[in-house]
């Protein structure tokens, strides 16, 4: 730990970033380890102090660093306090510098995850149709596994989950959730009339699109394939074709200026629409 006096001799934009790191680990070990001493506890309330003579700090986070201080030093607080106390330094410092936050720059108590206590729903798949951004197609990993997911089906241009941003977003749910990619696209009869599709399943198939029936009104399938498609273009002809002549399509109506939301978004909202259908479904079976 770096002594007090020394860490107020340093330039404001050092002291900041050398203060992030200190709240950044200290947060670490308490998740890691369940408890900090006391003695860490009090010097990280001490920088606190230190921090919050900062005049350039706005007054809703000096307030919140403030606050931080008395959790800090107050004998017997919580751990969970603590690592509230902790995030919320961490974080105001951060914003300081200028730093913007990612989604994996945030620490999860769960840790790594446990694939035995995945509970999918058997038959719910998705195919996800060129879906461009990384971040995306972590995004929707994540929730097609929190949502009970069996499988994700990926077009041949869809981007690769494997990807750096794609992995961070997903927070490790590509190497629990059984996915494969396609060679080429399902939906292009091929071979002498014989559609390539049926090398990929026979469905059911409903899509995320425009047009389609409202979420609320939906009849989600005990098994299907829910196609979601391209953030610019959305659902390609072809697939919207096959879905509109399977079980349709599901839409979420919206109110706001914009009329649109990110993909991911979307496919989230639906994913826990379809996962409560089915769910009430095996509570009353």
């Amino acid at each position: 730990m770096i002594p007090l006096h020394k860490l107020k001799e340093l330039p404001r934009s050092l002291r900041l970033r050398k203060a992030a790191s200190l709240f950044g680990a200290a947060e670490r070990r308490l998740v890691l380890l369940g408890k900090l001493p006391n003695r860490e506890t009090e010097y990280l309330g001490s920088v606190v102090e230190l921090l919050a003579n900062d005049e350039k700090i706005a007054e809703a986070p000096l307030e919140a660093l403030k606050n931080a201080r008395i959790t800090l030093v107050s004998a017997g607080t919580d751990e969970k306090e603590i690592r509230r106390a902790l995030n919320a330094v961490h974080h105001i410092i951060l914003n300081e510098t200028g730093r913007t936050q990612a989604d994996w720059d945030f620490l999860e108590a769960s840790g790594a995850l446990d694939s035995s206590k995945r509970r999918p729903f058997a038959g719910m798949q998705v195919y996800l149709e060129d879906i461009r951004s990384p971040f995306n197609v972590g995004s929707m990993f994540r929730a097609a596994e929190s949502f009970g997911a069996e499988k994700l089906w990926l077009s041949p241009l869809c981007a690769d989950p494997r990807h750096k941003r794609a992995a961070r977003t997903a927070m490790g749910c590509v190497d629990i959730l059984l996915w494969e990619r396609l060679s080429h696209d399902p939906f292009i009869t091929v071979d002498e009339g014989n559609s390539s599709i049926l090398s990929f399943s026979e469905g059911p198939f409903f899509a995320l699109e425009t047009g389609g029936a409202p979420l609320a009104d939906f009849t989600f399938p005990s098994r299907g394939i829910l196609i979601a498609g391209s953030e610019e273009l959305g659902v390609s002809p072809r697939a919207l074709a096959t879905a509109d002549a399977s079980l349709g399509r599901v839409t979420i109506l919206t109110w706001g200026a914009k009329g649109s939301l990110n993909v991911s978004v979307a496919f989230g909202i639906v994913m826990q629409a379809w996962a409560s259908a089915l769910n009430s479904n095996l509570s009353c079976s």
